[in-house]
């Protein structure tokens, strides 16, 4: 068994290739050719988190596994990440142990990956404007990806502090493809005004942007949200836009900015919806026309996690990387 830490995973994979790996997955899922059993998630009450388990099987080597993760926004109280996760990578043939991988720094690359699927197929060409929303490492990971997809020369950032949001921009600015104009809002308005794409990663149960202040043309990648009773993005947006999911039934049961404008009659139910997937697939166009406003909505599914890991534990392979271990002794 591969023991891979987030050094080990950092070497191995690159952002542009864990979006082809996102690309193929989600053409799977869409297919059908996936067996993604709906995830588990223990709750701890209001405001503690929950420890998710996520399994999902792509027959004929796309992998088996099951992902661990744990969500604990307080965390951030006590100097430690939100996020801890562990991804369990098995044979699928004799059901044995293959790895271990370091899951938080995976899935903020899957998540990304998943937005920048979604940016190549939706967001305009020209776009030359980013915001995000949010300034933890599921932000960063977004705008890694959206950088990596289109060529963006301005990032604005907008935080529940200005300092947050300053820190978070001197961090990633410059970093390979991210522009060096990184900008910190003072207000969502600020942030909204020139964006030709709007990235949300936050722990939010309020909209953190007003519908109104969307520009024609703009595209959304809404990932923070993943219950009920969360909102980072409002009823009037979701009226005003397209609505791309990464898997209907995920969001059915999981994405608050839908359920909140289903709630208020502002949109139709998943049959209205398309998946990404379907867009690979062809069943359905990517964008329509320039002023079309797009909304990609990723409450995130296994068969990324399985995906991403795959790769990663193949490329680990090719370049020796990790620690192999056997549990029998």
């Amino acid at each position: 068994m591969r023991i891979l830490s987030r050094t080990d995973l950092q070497q191995a994979v690159a952002m542009r290739q864990v979006i082809e790996a996102m690309r193929q997955a989600f053409n799977r899922l869409s297919a059908g050719d996936a067996d993604v059993p709906m995830r588990t998630a223990v709750r701890l009450g209001s405001q503690k988190g929950a420890t998710l388990f996520m399994p999902a099987y792509l027959p004929n080597g796309g992998g088996l596994g099951c992902k661990v993760v744990s969500v604990r926004p307080r965390n951030s109280e006590k100097g430690l990440p939100s996020i801890d996760a562990l991804v369990v990578l098995l044979d699928e043939g004799t059901g044995r142990f293959l790895a271990a991988l370091e899951g938080a720094w995976l899935t903020t690359m899957r998540t990304g990956a998943a937005s920048g699927v979604a940016t190549d197929l939706l967001a305009s060409p020209d776009a030359r404007v980013l915001a995000c929303f949010g300034a933890g490492v599921q932000a960063a990971g977004q705008v890694e990806a959206v950088c990596a997809l289109r060529s963006i020369e301005r990032v604005w950032v907008k935080s529940r502090s200005e300092e947050t949001a300053l820190a978070f921009a001197k961090r990633i600015s410059g970093k390979g493809r991210i522009p060096s104009d990184v900008r910190a809002a003072r207000s969502s308005t600020e942030a909204m005004r020139e964006a030709d794409v709007v990235c949300t990663a936050t722990t939010s149960r309020t909209p953190v942007f007003d519908g109104r202040d969307l520009r024609p043309g703009t595209h959304i990648n809404a990932i923070g949200s993943y219950t009920l009773e969360m909102q980072e993005v409002d009823a009037e947006t979701l009226r005003r836009a397209r609505i791309v999911v990464d898997s209907r039934a995920g969001c059915v049961a999981e994405a608050g900015d839908l359920f909140a404008a289903m709630t208020q009659g502002a949109i139709g139910g998943p049959e209205t919806w398309t998946e990404l997937g379907e867009l690979l697939l062809g069943r359905a166009p990517g964008r329509r026309s320039p002023d079309e406003i797009t909304y990609f909505k990723s409450v995130g599914n296994a068969v990324q996690d399985v995906a991403a890991a795959t790769l990663a534990l193949h490329e680990a392979e090719r370049l020796g990387l990790g620690q192999v271990v056997d549990l029998g002794n």
